[in-house]
């Protein structure tokens, strides 16, 4: 249960070694007493239980998982609320892979496991978290969504396809949990400088993962249904949805056209 001052105490973080999921965690674990961090790369996860406990003072415990197996989603979760030994206040979902639109639009495979690990993988564990949540009567759902899913663009359609049926998806599910004592927060994300995104060219209003966090868990603390990062996003985002498609599809066309533009300068350095 979160603490006398709402703090929470134990918190689960499912894509534990997302940049902006860590960032977040730095940001919410001040007493945070159990810390469950799910990842597939052993690795990190190994070295981020030494940090993360260091610095929290919090017993850390790592859970493997891979976004490719949706099938194991909810033996995942499982293991991730049995590892925080008890009741978990809050549950981070930060499960994505971007892809490279150009050369997995053309391979069948690559689109199903863009659209497994953006979509049915995270969809499968949280239909797995709510029920854990809802039987405990309380706790939060943040989940990682994008603004690609909003209105999807030409650029990155396989992304921001999966991406907008997991923001539908969170939509009915926080829906069904009116209620019950559970929230499901959902972030809207634009352009956030991480691992991900390395090596592409800065978009306007694009982020350092820090600068992400802090607007995320200012929405979380508000107790915002949805989380836009930056949050002027909400109006421009506004603004996109009602755009013509002949509009809409001149500004795609511009935006695919300066970014083969970045990549021949930088390939000319």
């Amino acid at each position: 249960m979160n603490n006398a001052f709402g703090q929470p105490q134990s918190i689960v973080a499912i894509g534990g070694t997302s940049d902006i999921a860590l960032e977040v965690l730095t940001l919410i674990t001040s007493r945070c007493r159990n810390l469950v961090l799910a990842g597939r790369d052993d690795g990190a996860l190994s070295m981020l239980k030494s940090s993360l406990a260091a610095a929290t003072g919090a017993e850390v415990a790592t859970v493997h998982f891979d976004a490719r197996e949706p099938d194991r989603a909810s033996i995942t979760v499982k293991e991730c609320f049995d590892a925080a030994g008890g009741d978990v206040d809050v549950v981070v979902v930060a499960v994505g892979e971007l892809g490279h639109q150009e050369s997995d639009e053309r391979e069948p495979p690559r689109v199903a496991q863009i659209i497994r690990v953006n979509f049915e993988w995270p969809a499968a564990a949280l239909s797995a978290i709510a029920h854990r949540l809802r039987d405990q009567g309380h706790g939060a759902i943040i989940v990682l969504s994008s603004v690609a899913g909003v209105r999807v663009r030409r650029s990155n359609f396989l992304y921001g396809s999966a991406k907008a049926g997991l923001d539908s998806f969170c939509q009915g599910l926080r829906e069904s949990l009116r209620d019950t004592g559970v929230s499901v927060h959902i972030v809207r994300a634009g352009f956030v400088r991480t691992k991900m995104t390395r090596g592409m060219v800065d978009p306007p209003l694009a982020l350092d993962t820090a600068v992400a966090a802090r607007f995320i868990v200012r929405g979380f603390e508000r107790g915002d249904e949805v989380v836009w990062v930056p949050p002027r996003l909400q109006w421009i985002m506004a603004g996109m949805r009602i755009l013509p498609s002949p509009a809409w599809r001149y500004l795609t066309r511009l935006e695919m056209l300066s970014r083969k533009d970045a990549a021949s300068h930088r390939a000319s350095e």
